[in-house]
């Protein structure tokens, strides 16, 4: 018979689990955990400076790593913190575990000090959440968050635990068998038969890839049927990279700020094999003239996607990977020369404008600037905004995992503290943020992390003092009544970084930008690589709010 704490437990079942690094910070109501935290001689504590950046550390090392990832926080505002990194792993289907302190079980209810009902209010944001009553439900409750996280579609589980719970004795015979995740659904063959003999049949397929497919690890699949099958092939925002940028296969990312001979070979499509995807407004546009001639095969995990935005002709519930092994004995070779022929046509006649890729003074010049002086090993952040989007049009993503971005909540602040925790979880690739200077504020603190850890991050701030997106649609929908977009003062970047105690260059002063940001990326450790934009910079082309992906303005 064992018997320690209740926060002994949890450490125990958590190293069981396989987690070796956790990012947090500690508070009243959850010191319990933290000093059974301390005795562990497994497991790393990273002191994050806001827990939102603890939360996307560990999406940081959840991105890359695949399996669930742990942060900490404390009650009351060190819980709400967390809020928006838990709604962004929920839309972004992250596997994530949460882990928070709680007022006693006897006060609950009573507005305690730093008592806030964060069960009920992450109730919309979680796959699950519980609030955990007593110690001896530990032994079940931890393993479940974590089978929980992993299962089906991936997403975040909070686990509430109040502090007379973390410091209650609990015994017991032996620890539970580390989670595992739940079987696949069973594949309905006979859908895996009207979908191959679709493809087999279609004039111009397109196949369309989502995120769901990173999550698979069904990449490598992917790439396999578009080759067998003569399939062009498009990916979402979150998908970047599950087929090499440059594959002969490839016609890049589709939607709001795709290049436009994507946007047009799917307007031309007969046949739409969605695979891993949800048809997000973003990527689709006015979703009653996204692929109007179409039919169409989607493949996801979550049932609840199925017939959610675009009926689907052939709706199969299953693991992307799953699904692609069964289905590619089924679909025959075929090389499509005239499809593939009108689809390079569409390329020529319609292509991806990028204005001074040549200048690493410039947007585009930047970010290929940077790709010249990585491999494809490196991993690649970005915080949210236009340098998002030039980045995900310019960069050559050539594998899954590589590339680390917030798609469906678009939180600012999310580059530098996933960035953190992809360079925890892979010490030895080069990560690169690339961040705007509205973004980089939100959670700047999170420096003082980066430099503790002295980790191998490298932070490309493209400044054009303003919130650029929103200067952008304010000229280009609001009748140029630009409002609360421009800043009024700005802060010396270069010096802030340097208060920190990290590195910090400035392209703007360099004689040879080039040589002075290979030489930044190339050198060990933190790193703040400064640049300039024009405020007057777009990104094009962009699809108007509301409108076709056909109907795009600009590039």
């Amino acid at each position: 018979m064992m018997q320690m704490t209740g926060a002994e437990l949890i450490v125990r079942l958590l190293e069981r689990q396989g987690i070796r690094t956790i990012a947090g910070i500690p508070g009243g109501a959850i010191l319990p955990l933290y000093d059974a935290l301390s005795g562990s001689d497994i497991i790393r504590h990273v002191l994050a400076r806001h827990e939102q950046g603890a939360g996307f550390m560990a999406q940081g090392m959840a991105r890359v790593s695949g399996r669930p990832e742990v942060c900490f926080a404390s009650s009351g505002p060190g819980a709400t913190n967390l809020v928006t990194a838990i709604a962004d792993a929920r839309l972004d289907s992250i596997p994530m575990v949460a882990i928070t302190g709680q007022v006693p079980l006897s006060m609950i209810g009573t507005d305690a000090f730093q008592e806030v009902d964060i069960y009920g209010m992450t109730v919309p944001i979680t796959k699950h959440n519980f609030l955990v009553r007593s110690a001896a439900d530990l032994l079940e409750v931890i393993p479940q968050a974590f089978r929980i996280a992993m299962s089906g579609r991936p997403g975040p589980v909070l686990v509430d635990i109040p502090k007379d719970v973390q410091n209650q004795i609990v015994s017991f015979d032996a620890y539970p068998e580390p989670a595992v995740p739940d079987s696949v659904p069973v594949l309905d063959m006979a859908a895996i038969e009207s979908a191959a003999k679709m493809i087999d049949e279609a004039e111009r397929p397109v196949l369309y890839l989502g995120g769901g497919v990173v999550h698979s690890g069904a990449s490598r699949l992917a790439v396999t049927l578009a080759e067998q099958a003569g399939l062009p092939t498009t990916m979402t925002l979150m998908a970047l990279g599950t087929m090499p940028i440059d594959h002969p296969l490839s016609i890049g990312m589709l939607g709001m700020h795709a290049a436009r001979y994507t946007n047009f070979i799917l307007e031309e499509s007969d046949l739409l094999i969605c695979v891993g995807a949800r048809f997000d407004d973003r990527a689709i546009g006015k979703a009653a003239q996204f692929c109007p001639n179409a039919q169409i095969i989607h493949v996801d995990i979550d049932p609840a996607e199925l017939h959610k935005i675009k009926t689907a002709h052939v709706a199969i519930n299953g693991d992307v990977a799953t699904v692609l092994e069964a289905l590619l004995p089924r679909v025959k070779q075929s090389l499509r020369k005239r499809w593939l022929s009108h689809v390079d046509s569409l390329k020529s006649r319609f292509p991806m404008a990028m204005p001074g890729r040549d200048d690493p003074r410039t947007h585009y010049g930047l970010v290929h600037a940077v790709a010249a002086a990585l491999d494809s090993e490196a991993v690649i952040a970005t915080d949210v905004g236009q340098h998002q989007m030039w980045v995900a049009q310019a960069y050559p993503f050539r594998r899954p995992r590589q590339w680390l971005t917030s798609g469906g909540l678009g939180t600012m602040g999310f580059g530098v503290p996933a960035a953190i925790g992809a360079a925890l979880s892979e010490p030895d690739r080069t990560v690169v943020c690339f961040t705007g200077d509205g973004s980089f504020k939100m959670n700047i603190q999170e420096l003082a992390t980066l430099a503790e850890e002295g980790l191998n991050v490298k932070i490309v701030l493209m400044n054009n003092n303003s919130l650029g997106l929103v200067y952008q649609q304010q000229n280009l929908f609001y009748g140029k009544r630009v409002f609360a977009s421009k800043y009024r003062g700005e802060p010396d970047f270069l010096k802030i970084a340097e208060g920190f105690g990290i590195a910090a260059v400035d392209l703007d002063s360099s004689p040879n930008p080039r040589a002075t940001l290979a030489q930044a990326l190339q050198s060990r450790g933190p790193c703040l690589i400064h640049a300039s934009i024009s405020r007057e910079e777009f990104v094009y082309p962009m699809v108007p709010p509301g409108a076709a992906n056909t109907e795009m303005i600009g590039g």
